[in-house]
């Protein structure tokens, strides 16, 4: 046998098995798993792992090392050897580096997280648009609703997402402007979260901007196709900050049929605010005063068809929130989105035949000695 057919011998017997172990894969892709083999149904999680491609590239490399590195039987009559007919097992000699190769190259695949992409069915849920509007203006540290106004808010806004399953809810915060926390989304548990996180020094809490609050809601509210849509306003003073006054805002929403349901944290205008500690660690609480403006709540609320809540506790608090919830009518929202599937062992497979395949020959057919 001519020496550059030798050496090309595990180029041919990669191919040769690339091609079955590529049809294989392919048949579990499509018949197995059912995934049509087009980039609208199919990704690769990792594709990064594209790197790694350079393995079968060093496993090739490591045969012709190897081969270079064989001893050598020196003979007087070398064109007479090589007039000598080559038997089958020289014909096999690189199966098992083609193998090899092969079984790498879908190993590297299967690393890069093949998945199948299936658009889930447009299912039609029972829900409503709900905005959370909430202060978080400085008098929101007063400490008549324990622990303060502001973290008592928060654990009941937490109640509130998960009994609300079905719906888009989103957030927008406001003290002296407001701001769009998060937009509408059906993802409950990142809702929970940067609700969770927020802290009331996060923006300028030095006014209360309510008709700036509605104002944004309103706006996250505009394209929503929602049957019913919802803002759920809660504060603990009077409106003394901003460009938009709320009953221009409550205008707005009652042209737009959204409800406003109101919650006024404080009945008073006096309120028990944190000021220190003494020498003992004991919080120092002194009164101060924040005003707040029942009527006008009340207006926004009776404008839209809504409802207003006076709350001077925990308990009330959450009691309005579940009142809320009992009056909350339910529309049919179109709950859509995209579901991965695994694809690796339809790689993974092919690659363990050859592996064993490979076994095999090295073990019992191609076993050299020494």
């Amino acid at each position: 046998m001519r020496p550059w057919i030798r050496h090309a011998l595990p180029l041919v017997w990669t191919f040769v098995f690339l091609v079955p172990a590529g049809y294989a894969a392919a048949y579990l892709v499509a018949g197995l798993y059912d995934v049509p083999l087009d980039e609208a149904s199919f990704r690769f999680e990792r594709p990064w792992g594209a790197l790694l491609f350079v393995a079968p590239l060093l496993v090739l490399a490591a045969h012709y090392v190897h081969r270079w590195q064989r001893p050598r039987l020196q003979v007087s009559r070398g064109m007479t050897l090589a007039s000598i007919a080559p038997g089958w097992r020289v014909w096999l000699d690189g199966s098992v580096t083609g193998a090899r190769v092969v079984a790498a190259t879908l190993l590297v695949f299967a690393l890069m997280g093949p998945q199948s992409i299936h658009a889930k069915d447009r299912t039609e849920v029972e829900g409503i648009d709900i905005v959370l509007v909430l202060d978080m203006s400085r008098s929101m540290e007063a400490a008549d609703v324990q622990p303060n106004r502001f973290d008592a808010l928060k654990s009941v806004v937490q109640d509130f997402l998960s009994r609300r399953p079905n719906d888009r809810i989103g957030a927008v915060v406001f003290g002296r402007d407001a701001f769009t926390l998060l937009p509408l989304t059906t993802d409950k548990e990142a809702l929970r979260t940067v609700i969770r996180e927020l802290q009331l020094d996060l923006i300028d809490g030095r006014g209360t901007a309510i008709g700036n609050g509605v104002g944004t809601a309103l706006n996250r509210l505009r394209q929503s196709r929602a049957k019913s849509k919802v803002i759920i306003l809660v504060t603990d003073g009077d409106s003394n900050a901003g460009n938009v006054s709320p009953d221009q805002a409550a205008e707005l929403a009652a042209t737009m049929e959204t409800k406003i349901f109101s919650i006024l944290m404080g009945v008073s205008d006096e309120a028990p605010v944190k000021q220190g500690t003494d020498f003992f660690g004991r919080p120092l609480f002194g009164l101060m005063n924040h005003p707040v403006n029942p009527e006008l709540l009340q207006r926004m609320s009776e404008r839209t068809n809504g409802e207003f809540f006076g709350v001077n506790d925990r308990q009330g608090l959450e009691r309005s929130f579940h009142r809320i919830l009992d009056e909350l009518e339910k529309t049919e929202i179109e709950d859509g989105g995209r579901v991965y599937g695994e694809l690796f062992p339809a790689f993974v497979w092919p690659a363990m035949v050859l592996l064993f395949f490979e076994l095999l020959l090295g073990l019992f057919v191609l076993r050299r000695w020494p």
